[in-house]
């Protein structure tokens, strides 16, 4: 399956992200795990590799790699630290605005610069009182001038701590037409960034608030025309959301089954390797069909992405099947660990509490389930996959 979308480049970027991944990212797990904490240091490292560019066209410095290129990066670092995936899925997520809405003058400030590790980009939709509802947005920006004046608070911001580059999208005036969306440097006068909250998962990674208060934004950083903050938040989740979110989870369920498969021939039970018991043979080939099945839909959904087909049903599946099985796997894989699963010596417990973490982002899978149910009424509205192809053109495969 691997060899029938992956090319020989794809193949030596795995290999690549996978010898950096065992290298660098590995031995810094027990710090990260300890000071729950996001890690500057690393997530630097990692910018500087180039592999934020994976969808930046040549032309802007990036790689020109595309989809399937961006979801192998993604999912080797989260095989070996889902953090560490989840912040290159989240830079990555803050450069589709910019490739898709942005103009020529901010593609030739901003792109290459992400692509050389030097800016780490975030997008910031959510708010306290509205959650996924996009449209119940309050944080506002008003017109003064030559800038806009920014007033309100974003949570749940990947990479909010180490972000140097916001996509923000706020209220410029009533209704779905009233959204727009703007960059916004992270060192601009009234910007802060709230305390960074303990979590449950993803120690390494930062995802907290933005305040903005009375920060002045100049109107050259606004994304397009006003009112197309809703296509922004929209496209950039449905494109880039479910498709990075996909190759965390699948990476992250990779790794369940590399330690849980380990685990079975390195404990035994009756003179044989655990594996031998039937109960747990049959688990372990629950996760190996689990994870063929997540992957098939991953690099399906991204394959049409990359040739520019619609799939806006393909990549809302796979988050979901990548996300609720990966959640399943980790369940099963602390089953079989029993007692063991519970100290962290093993990995096992830390991939439970980061697998977790992928099921709200991009739309829970009951948002998933809705949409993919407007697909079989007929009821859906149009494809972010077809409209900005035609318009801009997705970047093509290795």
């Amino acid at each position: 399956m691997d060899g029938y979308f992956a090319s020989r480049l794809h193949h030596q970027l795995r290999a690549e992200v996978r010898r950096f991944a065992e290298r660098e990212v590995r031995p810094r797990i027990p710090a990260m795990e300890a000071a729950r904490s996001v890690h500057h240091d690393l997530s630097r490292l990692i910018a500087r590799q180039g592999w934020l560019g994976a969808t930046i066209s040549q032309g802007h410095g990036g790689m020109g790699a595309g989809h399937l290129a961006k979801t192998i990066i993604i999912e080797e670092l989260a095989r070996v630290s889902g953090a560490m995936g989840a912040m290159v899925q989240a830079s990555q997520l803050g450069v589709a605005k910019i490739v898709h809405f942005g103009n020529e003058t901010q593609k030739k400030t901003w792109l290459p610069a992400i692509a050389a590790g030097e800016c780490l980009p975030t997008i910031a939709v959510t708010e306290p009182e509205s959650g996924g509802h996009v449209l119940g947005m309050s944080a506002t920006a008003v017109r003064d001038g030559d800038d806009y004046v920014f007033n309100g608070r974003k949570v749940y911001v990947g990479n909010s701590h180490v972000g140097d580059l916001h996509g923000v999208v706020v209220r410029t005036g009533s209704g779905s037409g009233g959204l727009t969306a703007f960059l916004v440097e992270s060192d601009r006068p009234g910007v802060s960034v709230g305390d960074q909250r303990p979590t449950m998962g993803l120690h390494g990674f930062s995802f907290g608030e933005l305040h903005f208060h009375d920060c002045r934004v100049p109107a050259a950083n606004r994304l397009g025309r006003e009112g197309d903050g809703l296509a922004v938040a929209y496209s950039s989740s449905v494109l880039y959301g479910r498709a990075n979110l996909t190759a965390v989870s699948l990476g992250i369920h990779q790794a369940i089954l590399d330690e849980t498969t380990r685990f079975c021939e390195q404990r035994r039970r009756y003179g044989e390797p655990l594996h031998e018991l039937p109960s747990i043979k049959l688990k372990l080939g629950k996760l190996q069909s689990r994870l063929m099945t997540a992957r098939l839909t991953a690099y399906h959904a991204v394959h049409l992405l990359d040739a520019g087909l619609p799939c806006d049903a393909e990549l809302m599946n796979a988050k979901l099947i990548n996300v609720e099985s990966a959640i399943d796997s980790a369940r099963n894989a602390m089953e079989i660990h029993a007692a063991a699963g519970l100290f962290t010596d093993r990995p096992i417990e830390r991939y439970l509490r980061d697998a977790l973490h992928m099921f709200a982002p991009a739309g829970t899978s009951d948002i998933q389930l809705l949409r993919l149910a407007e697909v079989a009424l007929g009821t859906a509205k149009g494809q972010w996959s077809e409209r900005l192809s035609e318009v801009t053109g997705l970047e093509p495969a290795v």
